[in-house]
């Protein structure tokens, strides 16, 4: 079942793999950055920047399944009480 909060789960998971193939926008050595060329300390950052969208992304599937299991839950209660 698609979500808005599973298309933004994707959309962090995807984000790092566009940045990271799309060579053409970071293929340069400026602007350089304490002396290392841009095409070096811009993959460093999508490190870090991959690594906070992966933490999202889990934060958020885990309110998503909880949420999914409440609902559950639920109906699993509802049912039973209509028996």
């Amino acid at each position: 079942m698609v979500t808005p909060v599973r298309v933004v789960i994707a959309l962090c998971l995807v984000a790092p793999f566009v940045a990271m193939l799309w060579v053409s926008s970071y293929a340069k050595a400026d602007p350089a950055f304490i002396g290392i060329p841009f095409f070096y300390w811009y993959q460093m950052l999508w490190v870090l920047i991959s690594t906070v969208l992966t933490m999202i992304a889990y934060q958020l599937w885990q309110r998503d399944q909880r949420a999914r299991k409440a609902v559950r839950n639920s109906q699993d209660l509802s049912e039973g009480a209509s028996r």
